[in-house]
């Protein structure tokens, strides 16, 4: 089969198709025919080197764990009746990097697959592995009632289409803070009461006082953010798009915030129960996911250089 292969760390140019074995499944595990493969911004970031403290990855590798297509073979222990379904699903569990996603076959546990609803794409169906898992659970866990506020940076990311319409749901009054003219657009267009641009100096100069901060962008963006949050307020860090994690513990302390990070307790049961409710958000298109990019294989090196110079509004996927 063709694949996509990490060959060294470094730049999107490392990034080539080659030829490699199809997987076979091992017991309680399916091999799926891709018909879509999500690129996460951790995909561009592992590929460059990062993240080697939380990862174990060393090149060669084939990125990437969001996978939707049909279910083709089955291992000891997987009932028949998934031969032939169309799923979307991870071939890591949560907390790791298995990879194996850039392919035209990759291999993944029967118990993180969900079959997809008729009528969605598998492009769109990606968007619930975790982006709308993320999203479902942050909304889930951070106790915010009708008129509390709250503020997402990177609100026109992936988590952030999310977040958006599901607080706004809610009754939350959303504060969506992104970067350019498009994404501001997008995200007032979700339904966000106040859009700002973080690219302009003193953007959180007004906003007032949140509840909660929802974290995708990291770095000083970040902690301008939490900046905003009131006493016992709570901050969802989960991204790092900036580069780095935001550094808010002197502030946390400060003002007795808790904070929720990558430490923060999700196993693998809640994963699937959260990408289950995100699933049914876009069969009843209550969430709309957004798709950026669409590219084949040969062209990974092309989606991850778009990714890294903020060039995509929503969702990156590989077509094999």
């Amino acid at each position: 089969m063709r694949s996509v292969h990490v060959t060294a760390f470094g730049g999107p140019e490392v990034l080539e198709v080659r030829d490699s074995p199809r997987p076979t499944p091992g017991p309680g595990e399916a091999v799926i025919e891709v018909e879509a493969a999500e690129i996460l911004f951790l995909d561009t970031q592992l590929r460059s080197g990062w993240g080697r403290d939380f990862f174990t990855v060393e090149p060669p590798f084939i990125p990437g764990v969001g996978i939707a297509g049909t279910v083709t073979e089955t291992g000891d222990g997987v009932k028949d009746n998934w031969k032939g379904a169309r799923v979307v699903t991870s071939t890591s569990a949560v907390g790791s990097y298995r990879g194996g996603g850039y392919a035209e076959f990759a291999a993944a546990s029967i118990d993180r697959a969900l079959r997809i609803p008729a009528g969605i794409d598998s492009a769109e169906a990606l968007a619930v592995l975790n982006d709308g898992a993320m999203g479902v659970s942050r909304v889930d866990r951070s106790g915010l009632s009708p008129g509390d506020r709250a503020l997402i940076t990177a609100a026109s990311g992936g988590i952030g289409i999310w977040l958006v319409p599901l607080l706004t749901a809610a009754g939350v009054h959303v504060t969506a803070a992104a970067r350019g003219r498009q994404k501001v657009d997008l995200a007032r267009g979700r339904g966000a009461t106040v859009a700002v641009d973080y690219g302009q100096p003193g953007w959180a100069d007004e906003l007032g006082q949140v509840d909660v901060v929802f974290d995708g962008a990291g770095g000083h963006l970040g902690e301008q953010a939490a900046s905003l949050l009131r006493r016992g307020g709570r901050f969802f860090s989960y991204g790092a798009a900036s580069g780095d994690m935001a550094d808010i513990e002197v502030l946390a302390a400060e003002r007795d915030l808790r904070v929720i990070g990558l430490d923060e307790e999700f196993t693998d049961e809640d994963a699937h129960r959260y990408a289950g409710e995100a699933l049914q958000h876009l069969a009843t298109g209550s969430v709309r996911p957004v798709i950026g990019q669409k590219r084949p294989l040969e062209r990974a090196a092309e989606a991850h250089a778009a990714i890294e110079a903020r060039r995509v509004v929503g969702k990156s996927v590989l077509i094999p």
